[in-house]
């Protein structure tokens, strides 16, 4: 496994984890507890993004014959 596909298998992990912590929130009551739920939500689409641009990268450097 090369270097890129680890990068990106972490990126995909921190996606998981991030969604499960704001799942995990949702079900608490409070303001505080729907702060750190949105703010979880919103670092989720950020992770996600970057996982996307590296799938994306992923898959462009290996159809250049990138190993």
């Amino acid at each position: 496994m090369d270097l890129l596909m680890g990068v990106l298998l972490l990126a995909m992990a921190a996606v998981v984890v991030v969604l499960a912590i704001g799942i995990s929130n949702f079900g608490k009551g409070g303001m505080e507890a729907a702060k750190k739920s949105n703010k979880m939500m919103r670092l989720r689409i950020l992770f996600q993004f970057i996982a996307v641009v590296l799938i994306v990268l992923y898959v462009y450097l290996r159809g250049q014959g990138v190993q």
